[in-house]
């Protein structure tokens, strides 16, 4: 299956797993709650969702590597102690708690969260000495003696042996007290994300047009060559920082991160193009309204390859303006939310010291990403700006309110124009589109992207767009659509 569905079901298995009845005991005991083994090639992003299953389900999470240990690590060091038994006194080996084990405690007291998931990577590439204990492990929940708390769920990710020339098969014996997921690469799966993690968009041009070099792994005379989703979204965010510091990303930087030579000079060459195109078909001035018909001519004369090279630019730039709208309005969603308190009677200072602790107890139990902390510390700071404001201009309660509200009022003003920028942009690319290809395969690719894109169907649903409207036709592009909107709905729940 792909990584969006292993996602799903690994969250299913920790709801099912940690449901308790009447009496207060989990409805799916300990010793039949199965410890969870996705196994897939790498970098495809199974310890990345980890992180996301653990916040989402809104518990805790305790990740090691277990390649990174030894057997003394993992169950403890061993010390004497003198124990009685009968009449007679003997010496007896234990051992102090596992490192592991003291992980999950520590991270209890931490957050404040007794449920939790006990993550463990590259399970199957143990070295020989603690190969029984991972067995025992996985088999009774337990590093020596210590077992694992209650409330804690194993998930276990490897490499199928193709990948990796130190796995080590299970037997059946432990396999069949596992809950084993397959993951296989996709891209269609990965592009979902790509869009929402703004992964830059020469890449997600390019793989739209080469989606077989997505993901690689080949063996030649030269050694390993390979091409992985990490290996995508590293290098994306090294172009998108060496283009604002004004660096060459060049072939040798690619290769850096796609070990591919073949592929990583493919790219290099898009890359060029890419940026040429961007220049030559003036994106900025198209998504403006202001281009002409020579350059509309230009492109129906174009090649495939350089078509679909601009659709792919008029989306990636409408995928940051959507994003931006996106964090504009929760920003000032959120804002409002705290500035209505004062007409309950709360003072400034008093709203500021509950927006402040909330944060600090989200990152203290780990139950924030960083967009929404982000997020969240603007609130801070705008708040902290209208205290200064009120302590500067020595305003009273009432008079406070009145001013806040003035400045409150330039935050909406910022929305709505970012808004109404963006709105046109994306009419204008739609004016565009159909002077250029009409209903053509391109714009069928130019309203599909529009669909996959959480930011975009979130700002049309909230915005409206007559022309995505009348192009938005199909049954698929309606599923993909009302998936997208079906999730945006279960965050929006989770945050209010």
């Amino acid at each position: 299956m792909n990584i969006k569905r292993a996602k799903q079901e690994i969250k299913d298995s920790i709801e099912a797993y940690l449901k308790k009845d009447a009496y207060g005991e989990y409805e799916i005991p300990s010793i039949r709650q199965r410890p969870i083994l996705l196994m897939g090639p790498p970098g495809i992003g199974k310890t990345q969702i980890m992180e996301q299953i653990a916040r989402e389900c809104g518990v805790g999470l305790v990740a090691y590597t277990i390649t990174h240990h030894t057997r003394q690590s993992a169950i403890g060091l061993p010390f004497i102690r003198e124990r009685q038994y009968g009449k007679e006194t003997y010496s007896v080996t234990e051992y102090t708690m596992s490192e592991i084990i003291a992980s999950v405690y520590e991270k209890i007291e931490k957050t404040g969260n007794s449920e939790g998931i006990l993550f463990i990577d590259e399970i199957n590439c143990v070295s020989e000495t603690l190969a029984p204990t991972m067995l025992q492990f996985l088999q009774c929940k337990m590093f020596g003696n210590q077992k694992i708390p209650d409330g804690w769920i194993i998930v276990a990710a490897g490499n199928p042996p193709e990948y990796n020339k130190s796995v080590r098969e299970f037997d059946v014996v432990t396999l069949d007290r596992m809950k084993k997921i397959d993951v296989e690469a996709n891209y269609e799966v990965w592009k979902e994300y790509a869009y929402k993690v703004g992964i830059h968009p020469a890449i997600l041009a390019y793989l739209e047009i080469r989606k077989d070099y997505f993901y690689r792994m080949e063996t030649t005379v030269d050694g390993r060559a390979f091409v992985t989703a990490r290996g995508w979204e590293d290098l994306s965010r090294l172009i998108q920082v060496y283009e604002e510091l004004g660096k060459t990303v060049d072939r040798e930087v690619i290769f850096q991160y796609l070990q591919h030579l073949k592929i990583a000079k493919d790219f290099a060459n898009y890359y060029e193009l890419y940026k040429k195109y961007k220049e030559d078909y003036g994106i900025e001035r198209i998504l403006q309204g202001q281009f002409e018909q020579e350059t509309i001519g230009r492109l129906k004369f174009a090649a495939f390859d350089e078509r679909l090279s601009v659709v792919g630019l008029l989306n990636g730039k409408i995928s940051e303006m959507v994003k931006e709208s996106y964090a504009k309005d929760a920003f000032v969603t959120e804002l409002f939310g705290w500035l209505k308190q004062l007409k309950t009677g709360k003072t400034l200072e008093q709203v500021l010291d509950e927006v402040r602790t909330g944060l600090e107890q989200k990152k203290k139990t780990e139950q924030i990403g960083k967009e929404r902390e982000h997020m969240m510390m603007d609130v801070i700071a705008t708040l902290e700006n209208y205290e200064n404001i009120s302590r500067k201009e020595h305003l009273d309660s009432d008079t406070e309110f009145d001013r806040i509200r003035q400045e409150f009022a330039k935050e909406t003003q910022e929305r709505e124009t970012q808004i109404q920028k963006t709105e046109d942009a994306m009419n204008n690319a739609f004016i565009f589109m159909e002077q250029a290809f009409g209903e053509s395969q391109e714009m069928v690719i130019f309203v599909t992207e529009l669909n996959i894109n959480y930011y975009s169907v979130w700002f049309i649903r909230e915005n409206g767009c007559d022309k995505y409207y009348q192009y938005n036709k199909g049954l698929l592009f309606d599923e993909q659509q009302e998936a997208i909107l079906s999730e945006l709905d279960d965050i929006e729940h989770s945050i209010s």
